[in-house]
């Protein structure tokens, strides 16, 4: 007992000089929602056959309910299923404050970011190719189009440091103490780090409909458990709430589901073709 509270001690010790760097990156990403949310609703409702792209580009950028914005756009037909599919699949969710806290190389955040945006633009413009939904219904907003952020952005930049800070500490105290119990090498081999299974358990959890999700691919890859390439196919089909959202709202639950199999098929697919290549 003692030994668990002394990691737990050492992981709150670790993590906390993260708090500041989380507050500073959660409050810009709180003034670009504020000052293009409107904007980013109206640039991708009127793209067209762009929509891909323009979905791909805009959904990278760290806004709060972008993917939750676009997920009301398809379920009333405004945009289409590869609009959705590059809005979710670019999506960043937690991971880009948490990187940026953490230090990691500017080059690699926009290499990952790039990656995203690449492979949504890609997916979506084929799954617009083989299928477009040309049927459109009068635009209603539910009452998951927006966040809890209008308030006031000091409010909402402050819950959202204390919210992903307590997921950082607890996904680092057990990964802590999965190293402290058990070798590097078998919990890498828990997490098939090696294996070219890697990549669907990584895209499984990233479906969780939680921004706990990203948090632990994350985590996981910085502290060496994951690659890169597994990662990356996990981060890509982690679209935070979205899903809920789309379960809550989309009146065809077997197009629900296509969507998520989808998602899922991507991300496997990615993260194998990029741990190939040795990312």
């Amino acid at each position: 007992m003692e030994e668990i509270l002394h990691i737990i001690i050492h992981s709150l010790k670790d993590s906390v000089t993260l708090i500041p760097f989380l507050f500073v990156a959660f409050l810009i990403i709180e003034l670009i929602e504020h000052k293009f949310s409107k904007k980013t609703k109206e640039i991708i409702t009127k793209s067209g056959k762009l929509g891909p792209m323009v979905g791909a580009s805009l959904g990278a950028v760290p806004q709060c309910g972008f993917s939750v914005v676009a997920t009301n756009l398809y379920t009333t037909r405004i945009i289409t299923l590869g609009t959705l599919i590059a809005v979710y699949l670019s999506t960043s969710d937690e991971m880009l404050p948490i990187l940026i806290s953490r230090n990691v190389d500017i080059s690699t955040i926009v290499m990952i970011l790039l990656i995203k945006i690449v492979i949504g633009m890609m997916a979506g413009f084929t799954i617009d190719f083989f299928y477009r939904n040309k049927k459109k219904k009068d635009f209603k907003i539910c009452e998951h189009d927006h966040c809890d952020c209008e308030e006031s952005i000091l409010k909402s930049s402050i819950i959202h440091t204390v919210k992903i800070y307590l997921f950082i500490l607890l996904i680092s105290s057990i990964l802590n103490l999965a190293f402290h119990y058990i070798s590097e090498e078998v919990l890498k081999n828990i997490f098939f780090s090696d294996s070219i299974f890697a990549p669907f358990l990584s895209s499984l959890f990233g479906l969780i409909p939680n921004c706990a999700a990203s948090v632990m691919i994350t985590e996981l890859y910085l502290n060496g458990v994951i690659t890169l390439g597994t990662a990356i196919g996990g981060l890509l089909t982690g679209s935070g709430v979205a899903l809920a959202v789309l379960f809550k709202s989309n009146e065809s639950k077997k197009s629900t589901l296509t969507i998520i199999a989808l998602l899922y098929a991507i991300g496997v697919v990615s993260g194998i073709l990029l741990n190939l290549i040795g990312l």
